[in-house]
């Protein structure tokens, strides 16, 4: 680390030493991947070890995923994808009109979220795994009254009560579920209907993750950010549950609050309300997702402002009160959702397995280049932490190194919780999403070989695994 530092204040000798300070940082950075490599491959053989009685409750240690050579009608397309996005993806994101590329992130992710979805057909990929007995369609007829399912919802979320809710309808506050019920009672009911929309909107995840780099770490980290963005491994669970719809969600309040917070818009009192108005909604679609507070509060120490926070506080009440008024208690209904963990597998699983594999799990959906990045972020957080006790500058990178360690802390607090015991590879992704940019900080000569590891990792994973999400 000390080695990179000092190439980067090269003096007369800097012919020399640059060239061999940026080859031992490149030598680091295949370290760094190759260990994350290895703690997929050790959770993998450990889990394979320890889970011949089942206890795992996983088919693939450490993913939730069945071994199944297979392709797909999504084939051909996500590889025409893969080849174009690593060959021209770094040249046309940084040639590319922002407003052009905001869109284009949001197309072209969502045609790789579809293309890798679609590796496992229309019924048993696009649409099939959104009609789980588990998930939040099964949980549709019990909201035929609205209003009463909302006053009553805490009476079903423990097991044994008369007509308890199934799995991910129990797991999650009830902001989850009202979308799908909404969509089916304006004629979008069914599988199809509900995976396009999750695809839609997920895809839009890249789009604000760019319009918050872009303001608080400069365009052209946000640039480099682009293809890794577009091109994340979790990509491959993102079109077939929820949880990345969530992340979109999540990533519109950190952009609206990085516009506000570093005044880059005309509107920075809307633009805070806007993103309390958002959080507020994400704490109401899953119980975990209060830990996007953590990120939220980067921004406003990266932009080294608390102006945002009146116009944010009033936004983040709106939700809040919506649902208290309807009768659903959010304080109330998380002890009990931690009662109902314990009765199914959650509480089955053991953690000491879980606690280090779950990071091996989430090191699939973000790839080994983000483990690389995230190298180079340790490497920069000195620096970073330096610079904002002084009060002085600080760099797009050491920005940058801020944002996604930040990232790493809130997976770092949802992992220790115990409740996420397995399943992280898409629980995770509105944590992920913010973990992907640190591809940045990679060496532009060695970015596409990054980002064509990134690919081939979400390719094998899909052609090779049957995933249940």
């Amino acid at each position: 680390m000390r080695t990179e530092e000092r190439a980067g204040r090269a003096g007369g000798t800097g012919a020399t030493s640059r060239p061999r300070g940026a080859d031992r940082a490149g030598r680091r950075d295949l370290r760094a991947a190759a260990l994350g490599a290895s703690l997929v491959a050790v959770a993998a053989l450990v889990g394979w070890a320890v889970n011949g009685d089942g206890s795992l409750y996983a088919g693939w240690p450490p993913l939730i995923a069945a071994w199944d050579p297979h392709v797909g009608p999504g084939t051909p397309a996500a590889l025409a994808l893969a080849v174009l996005a690593v060959a021209f993806g770094a040249r046309v994101a940084a040639r590319t009109r922002w407003r052009g590329l905001l869109v284009l992130s949001w197309t072209a992710s969502a045609a790789w979220i579809f293309s890798l979805a679609m590796i496992d057909g229309w019924r048993g990929g696009f649409a099939l795994k959104l009609t789980s007995r588990h998930e939040y369609l099964a949980g549709i007829a019990g909201f035929h009254d609205i209003g009463a399912a909302l006053r009553t919802f805490e009476d079903h979320i423990v097991m044994g009560r008369p007509g308890n809710w199934p799995t991910h309808v129990a797991g999650h506050p009830p902001g989850a579920t009202l979308p799908f019920v909404l969509l089916d009672r304006i004629g979008l009911g069914g599988a199809v209907w509900a995976a396009v929309c999750c695809v839609v909107l997920a895809a839009t995840a890249a789009a604000a993750a760019l319009v918050a780099l872009r303001a608080l770490t400069g365009e052209p980290v946000a640039r480099k950010a682009a293809p890794f963005l577009v091109l994340a491994p979790g990509a491959v669970w993102a079109g077939v549950s929820a949880d990345a719809a969530f992340a979109a969600v999540a990533g519109w309040s950190m952009a609206l609050l990085a516009l506000s917070a570093t005044r880059a818009t005309r509107f920075p009192a809307v633009a805070a309300g806007g993103s309390g108005l958002l959080f507020g909604l994400v704490c109401y679609l899953s119980y975990g997702l209060p830990l996007t507070a953590l990120l939220l509060a980067t921004v406003l120490v990266l932009a080294r402002t608390a102006r945002p926070l009146p116009p944010f506080a009033a936004g983040s009440l709106v939700v809040p009160a919506l649902f208290t008024l309807a009768g659903f208690h959010w304080w109330e209904a998380y002890p009990l959702l931690v009662e109902r963990y314990h009765q199914g597998v959650g509480g089955k699983r053991p953690y000491a397995y879980w606690v280090w594999a779950n990071l091996a799990a989430v090191t699939v959906s973000a790839g080994v280049a983000t483990v690389a990045g995230l190298r180079r972020s340790a490497v920069a957080a000195p620096g970073a932490v330096r610079a904002l006790r002084a009060g002085g500058p600080l760099t797009g990178t050491q920005r940058l190194a801020v944002l996604t360690l930040a990232a790493a802390l809130a997976v770092l607090a949802a992992d220790l919780s115990g409740m996420s015991k397995a399943e992280t590879e898409r629980i995770w992704l509105p944590f992920v999403l913010w973990l992907l940019p640190a591809a940045a900080a990679l060496p532009g000569r060695h970015r596409r070989g990054w980002l064509g590891a990134q690919v081939v990792l979400a390719l094998l994973v899909n052609h090779l695994l049957r995933t249940s999400w």
